[in-house]
C-alpha cells in the first residue's frame, strides 16, 4: 500500500512538474529574452507560485499555524486553477501559432509582391560587357569610354592613380571600401561594392554579398526564416539575418510595423506570435478564473427541484427540504460565507434542513467560529447533518459534537420519524479509511427496523452508495460531493467516479438528487458547475 502511495505521488509530482515547465516555456523562455528582468522575474514566479500552491494543499494536515495556511491559500489555490486554464489556452494556442505564422509570412509576400513586378526600380544596373584590360603603364588622364556611367568614371580616375601598382578598376564597377586590388589583377566587372562602402549613382551595393572565384558576385537573396522581422530596418530579438538593400529593394523589413521590442527594435516574427499566443491564453485564464471566483464569492444559487414519492401520503404533498452539500468551511471561506448560506436558506421557509456532509476543512479550533451562524437556521422540522470525506480529514467527532452544540442535529447512522416520511442518514464511506475507531456506513441500523410501507429520505454525503440504498428500498437519496466538476472540464472527470454528477436521477424504485455544493474545495472558483442551495419539494402522487 505504501508503495502505491508512493508511486502515485511520483506520478503526480512528475506530471505538475511537466506542466509547469511548459507554462514556463512557453509564457517566459519563448516571450522574454535571456538575463532580462522579464526572465528573471517570470523564472522566479514558476518557481514560488507552485511552492505555495503544495503548501497551501499540505499546510493544514502539517499542522502549520493556520494563519500561515490562510496566508497560503490565496496565491497557492488561485495558482492552480490559473494552471489548468492557462495549460488550456495555451494547448489550443498551439494550433493557433502556425495559422498565425503563414498569415504574417503571406501578408509580406503581398507586400513585397509589387515591387518584385515592378522591375523598373533600382535593381542592380546589367552587368557591362568584359573590356581589355587597360596597359600597366597607362596615362593618369586616360579618357572614360564613351557611354559608361558616372560611377564609372569615378572608377576610372581612380585606377589612373593606382596604374603605379598595376591595379586597375574594371569599367563601371565601383572600387572596394579600403581594398587594393593585387597587381596585375582587376576586378570582376558588375561586382557591387561592399558594405560600408557608398554606392556610386545608380549602382545599389549589396550587403553581406561575396564574389565566387571568378570575381562574379551572387545575386541569390537570402532565404527569409520564421523568426524573420516583422517590422521596421533591423530585425528583433532571436531573428536571423537576412540581406537588406541600401536602395529600398523589396525586403521583410518593409512589412508594416506590428510592435517594438524594449529597445525599440521590431519583433522577429516568433517572437510576436509567441508574445500574440501567451498574452491572448493568460487574458482567458485570468478572465475564466475571475469569473469562477465570483460565482464563489457572491453566495450559492438558489435551485427548486420536486421529486413525486409513490408512498407519500395527501398529508405531506409539498414538504420542502433546503439540501445544501459541500460548504468548505477553511482558510478562505469562513463566517461571511456561512451566513450568506443561512440567510439563503432562511428566505426559503424551508420545513427542513439538510446539510450533506463537508461542512468544513479544518479543526474544530480554527473553524469552530466560522460555522457559528449555523445556530441561525430555522426551519419547522429542525436541521440534520451527516458526515462527509472531510470531516474525517478535520476531526469529524469533534465536529459533530460542535454542530450538536449549534442545534443541528446528526445523524449517525441513524432515523428519525417525520410526518409523512422517515428521514435517514449514514456516515460517510471514508470514515474507516481515514479513522479505525470511526464507525463507516451501516444501512441496517440506520434502515434496518422501519416501517416499509412509509416513505424514506436517505442522508448519504457520496452518490455512489445509491446501489445500497436501492437494495435497503429507499424511496430518495440525498447527496453531495462532486461539486458539479467544480473546474470544467472536472464535470467529465467526476462522471468517470459517480454514478450521477449533479440533478435528479432514477436507479430502480429509489431516486438519486445530487446538489453541486454550496462552497469549493482548494481553488474558491468554480466554472461550468455554478454552486447552489437547492429546494427539494416532496410529492405525493395521492395528491
Amino acid at each position: 500500500m505504501i508503495l502505491v502511495v508512493v508511486l502515485v505521488a511520483a506520478v503526480v509530482l512528475g506530471l505538475l512538474g511537466g506542466v509547469h515547465w511548459y507554462l514556463w516555456r512557453r509564457l517566459v523562455k519563448d516571450t522574454t529574452v535571456p538575463g532580462g528582468r522579464g526572465r528573471r522575474a517570470g523564472t522566479a514566479a514558476a518557481v514560488l507560485l507552485p511552492l505555495t500552491t503544495v503548501g497551501a494543499l499540505v499546510g493544514g494536515r502539517a499542522g502549520v499555524p493556520f494563519a500561515v495556511e490562510q496566508a497560503l491559500a490565496w496565491p497557492g489555490y488561485l495558482w492552480l486553477a490559473l494552471v489548468l486554464y492557462l495549460t488550456l489556452a495555451l494547448l489550443v494556442g498551439e494550433a493557433v501559432r502556425p495559422l498565425l505564422r503563414r498569415g504574417l509570412a503571406a501578408r509580406a509576400t503581398a507586400a513585397g509582391a509589387p515591387r518584385d513586378r515592378g522591375a523598373a526600380g533600382p535593381a542592380a544596373a546589367p552587368e557591362a560587357p568584359d573590356r581589355p584590360e587597360p596597359a600597366a603603364d597607362a596615362p593618369a588622364d586616360a579618357p572614360v569610354a564613351a557611354g559608361a556611367t558616372p560611377g564609372a568614371a569615378s572608377a576610372a580616375a581612380g585606377a589612373a592613380g593606382a596604374a603605379a601598382t598595376g591595379t586597375a578598376a574594371s569599367a563601371g564597377a565601383p572600387a572596394s571600401a579600403g581594398a587594393a586590388a593585387s597587381a596585375g589583377t582587376p576586378a570582376s566587372a558588375g561586382t557591387p561594392a561592399s558594405a560600408g562602402t557608398p554606392a556610386s549613382a545608380g549602382t545599389p551595393a549589396s550587403v553581406g554579398t561575396a564574389s565566387d572565384a571568378s570575381g562574379t558576385a551572387s545575386d541569390v537573396p537570402a532565404a527569409a526564416s520564421d523568426s524573420e522581422s516583422v517590422s521596421g530596418p533591423a530585425a528583433g530579438p532571436d531573428s536571423d539575418s537576412g540581406s537588406t538593400s541600401a536602395s529600398g529593394s523589396a525586403s521583410a523589413s518593409d512589412e508594416p510595423s506590428t510592435g517594438a521590442g524594449p529597445s525599440g527594435a521590431p519583433l522577429s516574427r516568433r517572437l510576436f506570435v509567441a508574445r500574440t499566443v501567451a498574452a491572448a491564453a493568460s487574458a482567458a485564464a485570468v478572465g475564466t478564473v475571475g469569473y469562477g471566483l465570483n460565482d464563489v464569492l457572491d453566495g450559492p444559487a438558489l435551485k427548486r427541484v420536486t421529486v413525486p414519492l409513490a408512498k407519500l401520503p395527501r398529508a405531506a404533498h409539498g414538504y420542502r427540504i433546503a439540501v445544501v452539500s459541500d460548504i468548505h468551511l477553511g482558510p478562505i471561506l469562513g463566517k461571511a460565507h456561512t451566513r450568506r448560506i443561512v440567510d439563503a436558506i432562511n428566505r426559503t421557509q424551508p420545513d427542513l434542513v439538510a446539510i450533506v456532509g463537508d461542512l468544513v476543512d479544518g479543526s474544530v479550533a480554527d473553524l469552530g467560529p466560522a460555522a457559528e451562524p449555523l445556530a441561525g437556521l430555522r426551519s419547522r422540522h429542525g436541521s440534520y447533518f451527516v458526515t462527509g470525506n472531510h470531516e474525517y480529514f478535520s476531526g469529524a467527532a469533534a465536529w459533530v459534537d460542535h454542530v450538536r452544540e449549534l442545534g443541528v442535529h446528526p445523524l449517525e447512522n441513524a432515523r428519525v420519524e417525520l410526518p409523512g416520511f422517515d428521514l435517514a442518514g449514514v456516515n460517510d464511506i471514508s470514515a474507516e479509511n481515514q479513522d479505525p475507531a470511526q464507525e463507516g456506513p451501516d444501512y441496517g441500523k440506520a434502515l434496518g427496523d422501519r416501517d416499509t410501507a412509509r416513505a424514506s429520505v436517505l442522508l448519504a454525503h457520496q452518490p455512489v452508495v445509491i446501489h445500497d440504498a436501492v437494495r435497503h428500498g429507499v424511496d430518495l437519496q440525498l447527496s453531495g460531493h462532486t461539486h458539479g466538476g467544480q473546474l470544467w472540464p472536472g464535470n467529465y472527470l467526476a462522471a468517470l467516479a459517480n454514478p450521477t454528477v449533479a440533478g435528479l436521477e432514477r436507479y430502480g424504485d429509489t431516486q438519486l438528487y445530487v446538489t453541486r455544493g454550496a462552497g469549493a474545495w482548494g481553488p474558491p472558483v468554480r466554472v461550468g458547475a455554478e454552486s447552489d442551495i437547492t429546494v427539494v419539494t416532496l410529492a405525493s402522487r395521492q395528491a
